[in-house]
């Protein structure tokens, strides 16, 4: 069991509560004896499948406060995950046994789509996409584009044919997660309209828990979602980026993709203080409020909290 680097507290035994631990991209997550899962959200920024140099104190705690906002909302549509939050950086729920892809939702050509596009290709995931549409052009209706779950190294494209042919879904399940995830986009997109702002595309993931399927991990946030304001987009013209895309263009603008030779750029403070700026600007937009204290829990912090959960 891969464990997070901790001072020993003899009140505090871990391997006593805790069955196995992962270590993401940005979130360190306890699988706990109980059943239950504890999610611990980092302030380590990813990007192209690469972890940048420093970290954005506060990020955690922000995304985490955002997803929470957004699962409470999506329960009315499926079951999820999402049981409470003990401290501002850290969730508990369920366990759930996850289904290796990446439920893709794009209302705008945008993105990786866009990237993909003016590569000149016209199929993304088995769809065929229009000719002669421009950056940032809404689809006729919003779209799914799956991409595999990896645990190392780069998602990759899949189709809805190959996910039933490969045996990762029937068709009935598909039906089912593409059904939820339209609808849980429609929901997000409605919410983020009363804001003044649009969401382009997301991403969901799914879980089976007890044969039900679930909805997993976090939704809507800058990491995982694309907004702009309303006022803002337009065909053929880049908006303001309220997502990590604009970290991505940062790091394009500094030569690097995640490819092979390239090498991760230095950050400054003020990078630093400019990407959690940028987060917390789509906290306010979207909720009204400030963003949570950018107080980092200790180790023992985050110990009890796992006592906590594992005895409630």
């Amino acid at each position: 069991m891969r464990m997070l680097p901790m001072n020993q507290n003899p009140d505090l035994p871990l391997n006593k509560y805790v069955e196995r631990f992962y270590r993401g991209k940005v979130r360190d997550v306890f699988f706990l004896k109980n059943g239950k899962l504890l999610m611990v959200a980092s302030d380590r920024l990813s990007a192209f499948d690469s972890i940048l140099p420093l970290p954005i104190p506060g990020k955690g705690a922000l995304l985490n406060s955002l997803a929470a906002f957004f699962l409470e909302k999506a329960k009315n549509i499926c079951p999820v995950w999402l049981e409470s939050l003990p401290a501002p950086q850290v969730s508990v729920g369920k366990a759930c046994n996850p289904i290796p892809i990446e439920m893709v939702v794009r209302a705008y050509l945008a993105g990786h789509a866009l990237r993909t596009y003016q590569s000149g290709q016209r199929t993304l995931c088995g769809l065929t996409l229009p000719q002669g549409m421009l950056p940032y052009q809404a689809f006729n209706h919003p779209i799914i584009t799956p991409a595999t779950k990896a645990q190392q190294g780069h998602d990759e494209d899949i189709s809805k044919e190959e996910i039933i042919e490969q045996g990762i879904l029937t068709q009935q399940q598909w039906n089912q997660m593409a059904s939820i995830a339209l609808q849980l986009f429609e929901q997000g997109q409605a919410l983020a309209a009363r804001r003044g702002l649009i969401l382009m595309d997301t991403k969901y993931e799914f879980g089976w828990y007890q044969n039900t399927l679930m909805l997993m991990d976090e939704i809507h946030t800058p990491d995982s979602s694309r907004y702009a304001y309303a006022d803002d987009l337009k065909p053929g013209i880049s908006p303001r980026q309220l997502s990590k895309e604009f970290v991505r263009e940062w790091l394009m603008e500094q030569g690097f993709q995640g490819k092979e030779g390239q090498s991760i750029p230095n950050m400054t403070n003020q990078v630093v203080e400019r990407i959690f700026e940028r987060y917390a600007e789509l906290h306010r937009a979207l909720t009204g409020q400030e963003p949570p204290s950018r107080e980092a829990l200790t180790s023992e912090q985050i110990l009890t909290l796992i006592q906590e959960a594992s005895e409630s």
